[in-house]
């Protein structure tokens, strides 16, 4: 095992960074899309109750057919992996802003409103920075859920690591056909655990002391 990373140490972490970079940037955008619809559906209960349902059947497709699906009209390559990967990261993190945005203490926003703000302001001023806990807790959700996602869309060619998981499974029995899979796996979870970290400084950064738990 140590010999088979040493002799590949250079690829590996090239490819460990493709895969952070990979579920770093679809987080990032499946935050912003999360919050968007989350801000057009939670002042409706029929909406919160569609986006709610969307999110735990969204949860429910098996990523792998998912990516094979994609194949056909995406092809090979980055495009099918971010689609599928941002797809599942904004699932639990949609879940969380809605959540966190209906939990805002109404009377805070009358008062937000009453001092003249408008609805725009009162959102991102207020309603937003109450949330914000919430929204991370999905967002560190997401990102433990998408590391191994990202892993799966090797399938499709997509950068990352999963492409030594697929190549040892493709040869179980032969010559360093375990240490590859392990060598997948392991990173996958190292890199799982540093992004999870970083999002809890993240959080503790963004939020405002006066609501820290």
């Amino acid at each position: 095992m140590i010999q088979f990373v040493s002799q590949r140490w250079s690829q590996i972490m090239l490819n460990s960074w493709q895969h952070l970079s990979l579920v770093v940037q679809c987080l990032v955008l499946a935050t912003v899309i999360a919050l968007v619809v989350a801000a057009v559906c939670y002042r409706s209960t029929f909406l919160t109750s569609v986006a709610n349902n969307v999110s735990a059947v969204g949860l429910t497709i098996p990523s792998f057919a998912l990516i094979g699906l994609l194949i056909i009209p995406l092809g090979f390559g980055v495009a099918p992996a971010v689609a599928v990967v941002t797809f599942f990261a904004v699932l639990p993190i949609l879940r969380n802003a809605v959540v966190g945005l209906t939990e805002v203490d109404p009377a805070l926003v009358e008062a937000a409103r009453g001092v003249g703000m408008s609805r725009v302001a009162t959102f991102f001023r207020v309603e937003l920075p109450l949330a914000w806990p919430v929204v991370i807790a999905g967002m560190r959700i997401s990102a433990q859920m998408t590391m191994g996602i990202a892993a799966v869309a090797a399938y499709a060619l997509g950068p990352g690591l999963g492409g030594y998981i697929f190549s040892g499974l493709s040869r179980l029995g032969g010559a360093n056909s375990f240490e590859s899979v392990a060598t997948g796996v392991i990173a996958v979870v190292i890199l799982a655990l540093l992004l999870d970290a970083a999002l809890i400084v993240m959080g503790r950064l963004t939020t405002s002391r006066g609501i820290r738990v």
